[in-house]
């Protein structure tokens, strides 16, 4: 991993004895594959556990590893260390992007609860004018029959749609690898992404990054929604149309709340930093501090499961990134 500062983040002492049990642990931590150190650990190595900022695990860097047999990431996606030589040589692949999941998923929820009250605008006229009557929320007020569009059943949407499953709001969702009945197990009515854009009063988008998904939420698809409509974005920020975005938000017509952005981070001089109904986060939706810990304890669960034989619960193939983040 690129920077070995966060492998106490990741792994307290608990999940390092477990791994011990499972394993004969290596405590080098490499942060480069530069050095005679990092190529003499690598020859003998059967399990790697990387993490944010891991090179990618090309033809010349496997052939450093002859004996690997498991790539355990302590990230979300796999996408930026990957490569077709890791199937091709046998070599299993597993990811804590479920673990991950979780943290943005509460982000999701709690800003889309917060979209339905307005509690930005609120917030906004409440500073400016300091009156408790001052100023009025455009559009639906309040969570109850809050209509909820969510775009991607992803592992994150569907934690999205299960953390929401409790309100009283309506969920709409759109993704096309979805089937009506799958989206009703999940509690949500499926529907085309120009019906959730029109009729949601707040949007959440959790589509994977891909190229057919580039602006997926471009100028036409922000034009159908409605007046006051929120749309949250925690997935990447290619998925929506910045330009179009910021038209939008700086008429008035549209709100929106950004973890992440394109480009990121947004120059500094760029409107939404300023733009009345538009809050931007540092990406600070996933695992962050003592969230990092459910990320580390995933991992060692996948080596400990790959030892005993047993099926990884979280295996990514090469096929899986076909349409996963």
């Amino acid at each position: 991993m690129r920077d070995g500062d966060l492998v106490p983040d990741l792994f307290d002492r608990v999940a390092l004895d477990r791994l011990r049990a499972s394993v004969a642990l290596d405590p080098v931590v490499l942060t480069t594959l530069d050095d005679a150190r990092s190529r003499t650990t690598l020859h003998d190595v059967e399990v790697l556990v990387t993490g944010w900022g891991a090179p990618r695990l090309d033809g010349p860097t496997l052939d450093l590893a002859p004996q690997l047999r498991l790539v355990v990431h302590t990230g979300g996606t796999v996408r930026k260390i990957v490569t077709p030589e890791l199937w091709e040589r046998g070599v299993r692949v597993s990811s804590s992007a479920s673990a991950n999941a979780q943290p943005v998923a509460e982000y999701t929820l709690a800003m889309v609860l917060l979209a339905g009250k307005r509690v930005l605008e609120a917030a906004e006229s409440y500073t400016r004018h300091r009156s408790l009557t001052a100023g009025s929320a455009s559009g639906p007020l309040g969570n109850n029959g809050l209509v909820v569009g969510v775009v991607g059943a992803s592992r994150i949407g569907r934690q999205v749609l299960e953390l929401l499953h409790r309100f009283d709001v309506e969920l709409l969702l759109h993704d096309p690898w979805v089937t009506d009945r799958d989206a009703r197990a999940l509690g949500a009515t499926a529907t085309g992404l120009d019906d959730l854009m029109r009729h949601a009063d707040v949007v959440t988008v959790h589509a994977p990054e891909l190229p057919e998904t580039r602006h997926l939420i471009g100028r036409r698809q922000l034009a159908l929604m409605r007046s006051g409509t929120t749309l949250v974005n925690t997935a990447r920020g290619s998925l929506v149309d910045t330009e179009a975005l910021t038209q939008e938000v700086l008429s008035g017509r549209l709100r929106a709340v950004l973890d992440v952005t394109d480009p990121e981070p947004l120059p500094p001089e760029h409107p939404l930093f300023t733009a009345p109904g538009a809050l931007l986060t540092p990406h600070v939706a996933g695992s962050l501090g003592n969230e990092l810990r459910r990320l580390g304890a995933s991992a060692v669960a996948e080596v400990a499961r790959f030892v005993a034989g047993e099926d990884l619960v979280h295996e990514v193939r090469a096929a899986d990134l076909a349409r996963t983040a």
